[in-house]
């Protein structure tokens, strides 16, 4: 399988943002990858085998410092951006446990988010239009297939927010000054919808976030005067908040 050098220069502008948003394609990496990719009912544009087209071709089109033996180029799907608010309305409608990602920044830590919101059945991811896009080869790879299963939309995160407490719902947030996330009442979802709110690595919750966060918590330290370190990462983070209010899952429902 001969690959032209037109279509090596097109998968290799795909590593660059300005060009996946021109053509609405991303590419993905690594053999258990592209299986997950085919049997996730996205669109495959092509794929590629390092068998078929040779090592040569492979490391020019690849991403990867170490080329794996498969590629394929994808197309990404259309509710990725959300901006009409029946639309929101529609993903809010049932309730359930949502994130929102006020500038996640980093590739490693946008696709250990989306890992950890597969694990705990979240059920959406917003983000902020300046996080990092969620179709960088990087994240992509860091997000371990879940990608494909978890939804995620751009959206204006304080319009999601308003839009969730206009239907009864929680926006929480987590900060220094809040409340010990262990001793405190936590809605999780069940009858309305309950957002999570991530802050930026370096600045946390912005201020037009903190405004919305209709409870603020706190993950403490063990032990409790421990100095420790000053924050936690923000997937870290993202983990221990999540797993929290999973936990008060399981407790509700034993006790019905």
């Amino acid at each position: 399988m001969l690959v032209s050098n037109n279509e090596i220069k097109k998968i290799k502008s795909l590593q660059q943002k300005k060009f996946r948003d021109q053509t609405g394609l991303f590419i993905v990496e690594g053999e258990k990858m592209v299986d997950e990719l085919k049997h996730s009912g996205w669109k495959v544009e092509s794929v590629y085998h390092r068998d078929e087209i040779g090592e040569d071709a492979m490391k020019r089109i690849s991403a990867l410092a170490n080329p794996s033996p498969a590629l394929a180029v994808a197309q990404k799907p259309e509710d990725i951006y959300i901006d009409d608010p029946q639309q929101l309305t529609e993903v809010l409608s049932e309730g359930g446990l949502f994130l929102a990602l006020d500038t996640i920044r980093d590739p490693g830590n946008l696709g250990t988010i989306l890992r950890i919101a597969d694990w705990f059945g979240v059920k959406a991811v917003f983000a902020a239009k300046d996080t990092v896009d969620v179709f960088n080869p990087k994240v992509v790879q860091a997000t371990m297939g879940a990608i494909f299963r978890v939804k995620m939309h751009y959206v204006d995160l304080p319009a999601v927010s308003r839009l969730a407490i206009s239907r009864g719902g929680h926006v929480y947030g987590t900060f220094l000054d809040g409340r010990n996330m262990y001793g405190c009442h936590l809605e999780t979802g069940i009858e309305f919808p309950v957002i999570i709110v991530i802050g930026n690595e370096s600045e946390g919750i912005s201020d037009r976030m903190a405004a919305l966060t209709t409870d603020r918590l706190y993950i403490p330290p063990y032990p409790a005067d421990s100095p420790g370190s000053e924050s936690l990462n923000a997937a870290v983070a993202t983990a221990v908040t999540v797993a929290e209010f999973r936990r008060r899952n399981h407790i509700i429902k034993k006790s019905r």
